[in-house]
């Protein structure tokens, strides 16, 4: 089978490098010219484990390819997948201009008969939208919606070995190949959703707004326990263990961040405004995570009775999740500003992404802001050390030589990973989120 994927984004790259993988013949297709040339080098523009393993291995073997030029890219194709951006517009929709902007060029490209299928994330009825803005085509275009469901750390593992796979089909043409195009990948067990456009549209959203749900659900619950004097840790265990909640997503923290559920949230309740069925749990999830990324600033600033003038802050953590390098809405980037509005200066670290945040903060970063070489150099001379991102290496620290090097043995834990009682004994000041 041969496609073309729109867009070499993060959705676009890891679905044409999966699909490759899988045998068929994929040809990603963009606008920038040196991401392209960078590319065919096996080189990515981003971080993501697996992955440049993946597309140089697809590219050495000829199955996986790129190209700008869209009109030869599309001859003999049978699928175009959209994977371009879809980012939040000013009250919080999302912006589909490139989305239409591609089904336009894919349209007035075709060389014959093909199926489009939205990867990106869209409001329901997109697909309709499309299939208007299509028809006036030369050759007949079915558009389909296919949402993704990839994991920024582990997009590879969800891509290859996908616990569902969502076709949204309003056609049998539709519906026939994108079966025969995930058909490799789901050997041992047929996991494909088939429902309509507009169901599959909404899911992606449903299924983003439900675990953003979670974590502010927990979030909110920790700040009640920190009142009353229970365990957060205590209250996620006997949840947990009843089936009908289960663990995923029940950990308290610093709030959520990453492109998709900020945005997604957003997104779902500006839809449900739009539509007059008030997303009113939505609202209030966004607005939760919002407080929850000031929490640790105010944890900081309370410590030091309300004055950081002169402290010296530092971050373990810039990502908004561990394995990726993504800084989009991590709750690091906040908690720095606020500090260096405070009067501190900060030393942070991050296994990949200090590039990123040194891009972010440009000119501020100064004498006041700087990124350590490794972990423990940002820890020394330091007034207390915030925990942000919980990469591997943060969770078994040397605690003796942190002691030694902090001129205040005082530790932030913004996500719950340590031990307070063996920091304490160790005469640590622990603060963590939710517990006693």
């Amino acid at each position: 089978m041969k496609i073309a994927v729109m867009g070499t984004g993060y959705v676009g790259l890891v679905s044409g490098a999966g699909l490759a993988d899988a045998g068929v013949d994929v040809v990603c297709v963009d606008v920038d010219l040196p991401r392209l040339e960078s590319l065919r080098g096996g080189v990515i523009p981003f971080y993501e484990p697996g992955l440049e393993d993946l597309v140089s291995a697809n590219v050495k073997a000829r199955r996986l390819r790129f190209a700008s030029d869209l009109k030869e890219a599309l001859l003999g194709r049978d699928v175009v997948l959209l994977c371009v951006g879809t980012p939040p517009a000013s009250d919080g929709s999302a912006d589909l201009r490139f989305v239409l902007q591609a089904a336009a060029q894919v349209r007035d490209a075709a060389s014959g008969p093909l199926v489009l299928a939205t990867k990106s994330t869209v409001p329901v009825g997109t697909a309709a939208r499309l299939r208007a803005l299509v028809a006036g085509g030369k050759h007949p275009i079915h558009v389909a919606s296919n949402p993704e469901f990839l994991k920024e750390g582990d997009a590879v593992n969800d891509f290859l070995r996908p616990e569902r796979i969502i076709l949204g089909v309003d056609d049998d043409v539709a519906r026939a190949a994108l079966e025969r195009l995930y058909k490799p990948l789901l050997l041992r067990e047929l996991r494909i959703l088939l429902m309509s456009t507009r169901s599959a549209e909404l899911t992606k959203y449903a299924a983003n707004g439900m675990l953003a749900t979670r974590i502010s659900y927990m979030n909110e619950l920790a700040a009640l326990c920190e009142k009353v004097g229970a365990s957060v840790d205590d209250v996620r265990r006997g949840m947990s263990s009843d089936s009908r909640i289960g663990k995923a997503f029940l950990y308290p923290g610093v709030g959520y961040g990453g492109s998709c559920f900020p945005k997604d949230v957003k997104a779902l309740a500006h839809m449900g405004r739009e539509q007059g069925a008030p997303q009113s749990i939505l609202e209030a999830t966004d607005a939760a995570n919002l407080r929850q990324r000031g929490l640790m600033l105010e944890k900081v600033i309370g410590h030091f009775d309300g004055s950081l003038a002169g402290k010296v802050i530092a971050i373990w953590g810039l990502a908004f999740k561990p394995r990726t390098d993504d800084i989009r809405e991590a709750p690091a980037i906040p908690l720095i500003e606020g500090l260096l509005a405070q009067g501190a200066t900060v030393r942070a670290w991050d296994r990949v992404a200090v590039p990123n945040a040194q891009s972010h903060f440009g000119k501020k970063a100064s004498d006041q802001l700087s990124f350590g070489p490794d972990e423990y150099s940002v820890v020394d001379g330091a007034d207390a050390l915030v925990l942000m991102t919980e990469w591997p290496e943060f969770r078994s620290p040397d605690w003796e030589d942190i002691g030694q090097k902090l001129k205040q043995k005082v530790v932030f834990d913004g996500r719950n990973i340590y031990d307070p009682q063996q920091l304490r004994q160790r005469g640590f000041v622990y603060v963590g989120i939710g517990r006693v």
